[in-house]
């Protein structure tokens, strides 16, 4: 059986200080590190034959742990915008408490878990350097829905895991919370409403393991 690892990176700086994060670019916190290390600890013995992470550093830096301690560096590995957090505009950089008093505690649920809700927008969106400056200013958000980081997380997934998947290849994803939401929501076919009770831990790898049309055999998430 093929097996799908996800593994949401490790305790970033902007967690830390219970902070939106987003697109913005904060690396790890030492419990960060050491959580990525425990996450690769878990994976022993498991080989991959391609890694996919954002353009995030807080996600590349645990890929990098978890290869290294796997002795896998020379997997290949794919960085890309599409695997990046979904986008809290104006929100980002916020305490998340801060937020509840000011807007309210259902106000700020419906942003951060509902599948259809849009945090407050940025005036304008960043412009596209750096990791983005090949695409297009539309590819930069103002703001994402879980929804709308959904319509590009999963052709990325479509076009480059499933088929990998398919051909009998292990694949490691290392992201986000919502990225990897948004992937639990399609492997698993999770309508709309009940994915708002999905969450996702910093360094705790879910694995799923697939038959040959991809159906789950076997699927960690629901034992923890």
């Amino acid at each position: 059986m093929v097996k799908l690892v996800m593994v949401r990176h490790g305790e970033s700086i902007a967690n830390a200080l219970n902070q939106y994060t987003g697109w913005s670019d904060v690396g790890l916190t030492q419990e960060g590190i050491v959580q990525a290390h425990k996450a690769a600890e878990q994976l022993e013995g498991l080989y991959f034959d391609h890694v996919h992470t954002s353009v995030l550093k807080r996600a590349i830096m645990s890929a990098y742990i978890i290869q290294d301690e796997l002795n896998l560096n020379y997997v290949p590995i794919t960085k890309t915008w599409r695997l990046n957090e979904r986008h809290y505009g104006a929100l980002r950089g916020q305490n998340k408490d801060v937020t509840r008093r000011e807007f309210g505690m259902e106000q700020v649920h419906q942003w951060r878990r509902s599948f259809y809700s849009i945090p407050p927008r940025l005036t304008q969106p960043d412009p596209n350097i750096g990791p983005y400056k090949y695409f297009g200013p539309e590819i930069m958000p103002r703001a994402e829905s879980l929804y709308q980081a959904y319509q590009r997380i999963i052709p990325y997934y479509v076009d480059n895991v499933g088929p990998r998947l398919l051909d009998g290849k292990n694949q490691l994803i290392v992201a986000h919370g919502s990225t990897i939401r948004a992937l639990i929501k399609y492997i698993e076919n999770i309508n709309d409403k009940d994915i708002d009770g999905v969450e996702v831990a910093n360094g705790k790898p879910l694995i799923y393991e697939f038959d040959d049309k991809l159906n789950i055999v076997n699927n960690n998430r629901m034992k923890k």
